[in-house]
């Protein structure tokens, strides 16, 4: 299992075009993956609702864990994701 905490970048957080482009990535990883805001309970990170109804602000630590064979590359992507400001774009 590998576990990445990493830091919002998105300037208006994870409100729904980078959930959906996060939620899109996760589902098409082929490894469950969850993601958690702070000490909260993890939901699964291909789940465009579980990812919004976190309230993720720009800023903010959440914490993926993915599981099976090739999760740190799956992480990398994620984070990629995560730390780029989609609403710069």
């Amino acid at each position: 299992m590998a576990t990445r905490n990493v830091q919002i970048g998105s300037s208006h957080g994870l409100h729904a075009r980078p959930a959906k482009l996060f939620a899109q990535a996760a589902k098409d990883a082929g490894v469950p993956v969850t993601i958690a805001k702070g000490d909260g309970k993890p939901v699964n990170a291909a789940s465009i609702l579980g990812v919004i109804a976190l309230g993720v602000e720009q800023g903010d630590t959440v914490t993926l864990t993915a599981e099976g064979e090739g999760g740190e590359g799956v992480l990398d992507t994620l984070e990629q994701l995560l730390t780029t400001d989609h609403d710069a774009e």
